[in-house]
């Protein structure tokens, strides 16, 4: 197996006769994709353009594009500059990952979703265990599961760390293809369902046992998507630990949890509450995943549902998810919980209050919880009191998985491009505050890096929103200037006035600083402003035991030097007012690990190594200052 899919860019045909490839070269015409075979760890590549069909490699500029994995492809979560690359013809690398298998057995029922199984695994995982990995899920029990089921699976995988996540192709997936206008492609993928399931006896690098029939529903949280507790132990969790029992709010929808039978299986459960005269007693709301999503759900009854129990219908955009919430119910610091069925509950994400502590659990479970308004509820075992005072049990959910009158596409909003775009300039007023045209990062000056100072020693989890917030900053996403205003507001202490805060101001000073980091820095969204802003702000190198797979080839792709800790322990070694130097640049190669020097304030002298995972390529990016540059070069 080649160590990098770079390495197989020579096209061939394998076990692909000639109707199908011509069938998929005649589709579009971009980019050249492969066929993952499912246990095998080999991607059988040819020469294909823009066209994603059941068991098609496909990247994407979003931690999210794993939903893809929903219809057997691998679909890869890549940095936008990984894009760029691939759209200007530069092959795009991935370090060939191992591959861990999820069997499941048994079947779904009741109250338990496909959100549960993410859930267990991530639990099992944790948020760096998928890392360098592919997840692939098998066994009887995967026919229990709905297409749109599988994709939420597979959306939630990067929160583990994961490459993608992937399912074998079957017939929920065909029955949604035929569903979604693209039954031709069912037809195709039907005569090679065998090149698209697991081969038979494959051996995975590492297995996990998930019984269906045994899985309860679950609710992941606070701060962390990998800490897990079955929905009937979640109230005495938090009794134990002090979080707030009273749940605020519950936020159904976004890119996760947001299909048709997600929201069908939502207004079943609000329905119930409906008909015993009660509403949600926390505040709801529902964001559609799209417009068909929105459109058919108006059309069919669900929106309404929702509304007459208490909710709000939001536009179908990202929204509280990631962070655009004008949320007014709390102050800032007030201590409080809402339950999501989203993927991410991270320190502040959805609402710039560090002191919320969000949960994350099935659209269902979420509505179930926001009748009762407290997270001792548990649907399985508790009863209600309706208005008339009769008690009553809520009964498991059952939805449409879909739409029996087929999906209303709604509102067509795409903005088509030119026909002939050639001569076109694009023009920014130099004084908006919201657009600003890219400058060339500096080159590499041939040099070592010395004595640079410490901008923030990080302890615990960094995620990409902690790096970069998002919420009210992401009106400043085309203005790299005005949104380098964010980077790392979060931090403590600043090193150069001591107050809280850290100090945006080294880079517009020429000062280059490091960055020092726990284990797993920048998971989460594949933000590439957390990439951008450092390099930008003057940047040099980040410092961690581990890294996120998408965030450390971001910082690649900016020029910065993303550098792990040969021995972990050094990372006790660094004090904030350290200042740094990184040797060995001169002889900057794959393999060769780089040497650290700390001069602590107090005279004394530490030095270790430093490894980095630059392939010869990479290398190029760096000492041109950024992949863009190395681009241009090249021309």
């Amino acid at each position: 197996i080649a160590p990098y899919l770079s390495d197989l860019v020579t096209p061939y045909q394998s076990n692909i006769n000639e109707e199908v490839y011509n069938f998929l070269a005649t589709a579009g015409a971009k980019y050249g994709v492969g066929f993952w075979k499912p246990g095998s760890g080999i991607i059988h590549q040819i020469v294909l353009e823009n066209y994603a069909f059941p068991g098609v490699l496909l990247i994407g500029t979003d931690s999210h594009t794993p939903n893809g994995g929903g219809l057997g492809g691998v679909c890869i979560g890549v940095g936008g500059a990984d894009a760029v690359d691939v759209m200007a013809g530069i092959p795009w690398e991935l370090k060939c990952p191992k591959v861990i298998g999820v069997n499941l057995t048994g079947e779904l029922s009741g109250w338990t979703s496909p959100k549960d199984v993410i859930l267990k695994v991530a639990s099992i995982l944790t948020v760096k265990g998928g890392t360098g990995a592919i997840v692939e899920y098998h066994g009887p029990g995967v026919e229990s599961i709905s297409c749109t089921g599988m994709a939420t699976i597979c959306n939630m995988g990067a929160e583990i760390g994961a490459t993608t996540s992937v399912f074998p192709y079957n017939n929920r997936m065909k029955i949604y293809l035929e569903s979604t206008g693209r039954s031709e492609i069912a037809k195709l993928a039907d005569g090679f369902q065998d090149l698209l399931v697991p081969d038979k006896g494959c051996e995975y690098d590492q297995l996990i046992e998930i019984n269906l029939n045994e899985l309860k529903p679950h609710i992941n949280g606070p701060f962390t998507p990998d800490l897990a507790h079955p929905v009937s132990e979640v109230g005495a969790a938090a009794e134990k630990h002090g979080w707030p029992l009273e749940i605020k709010v519950g936020l159904i929808g976004s890119c996760t949890n947001s299909s048709y039978e997600d929201m069908g299986r939502s207004a079943a459960v609000a329905q119930q509450a409906i008909d015993h005269g009660l509403k949600c007693k926390s505040q709801f709301t529902v964001t559609p995943g799209s417009e068909q999503i929105r459109a058919t759900i108006e059309r069919d009854g669900y929106s309404k549902i929702l509304r007459d129990f208490g909710g709000v219908v939001l536009a179908n955009a990202c929204g509280p998810c990631i962070g655009q919430w004008d949320r007014k119910d709390v102050k800032k610091g007030e201590k409080n919980t809402i339950v999501t069925s989203y993927n991410r509950n991270f320190t502040g994400r959805n609402d710039a209050n560090p002191a919320t502590h969000a949960f994350v659990t099935s659209p269902e479970i979420v509505t179930a919880l926001a009748i009762a308004g407290t997270l001792k509820f548990d649907p399985e075992r508790d009863m209600l009191t309706g208005a008339d005072g009769e008690k009553f049990k809520l009964k498991p959910p059952h939805a449409d998985e879909l739409p029996s009158k087929g999906f209303d596409p709604g509102q067509d909003t795409y903005q088509h491009p030119p026909k002939d775009s050639q001569g076109i300039t694009v023009k920014v007023d130099p004084k908006s505050t919201r657009l600003q045209l890219l400058e060339p990062f500096d080159k590499w000056n041939k040099k070592d890096m010395d004595d640079m100072p410490v901008l923030i020693k990080v302890k615990g989890k960094c995620t990409t929103d902690h790096i970069s917030a998002a919420g009210p900053w992401l009106k400043y996403r085309g203005h790299l200037d005005n949104i380098s205003n964010n980077l790392l507001i979060g931090a403590v202490t600043n090193q150069l006035t001591g107050k809280t805060g850290s100090w945006v101001g080294w880079g517009k000073e020429g000062i280059s600083w490091v960055v020092f980091g726990d284990e797993n820095y920048g998971e989460g969204s594949s933000r590439e402003h957390a990439a951008l802003e450092p390099r930008h702000l003057g940047g040099r190198a980040i410092i961690v035991k581990s890294f996120a797979r998408i965030h450390e080839t971001n910082l690649k792709k900016q020029g910065l030097l993303p550098l792990t800790f040969a021995n972990p322990a050094d990372y006790d070694k660094v004090q904030p007012d350290d200042r740094v130097s990184i040797l060995g640049l001169k002889d900057f190669g794959p393999g060769k690990p780089l040497k650290c020097t700390l001069k602590h304030k107090n005279g004394s002298e530490d030095s270790f190594l430093l490894n980095h995972s630059f392939n010869e390529g990479q290398i190029d990016w760096f000492q041109a200052g950024s992949a863009l540059n190395r681009m241009k070069d090249l021309q």
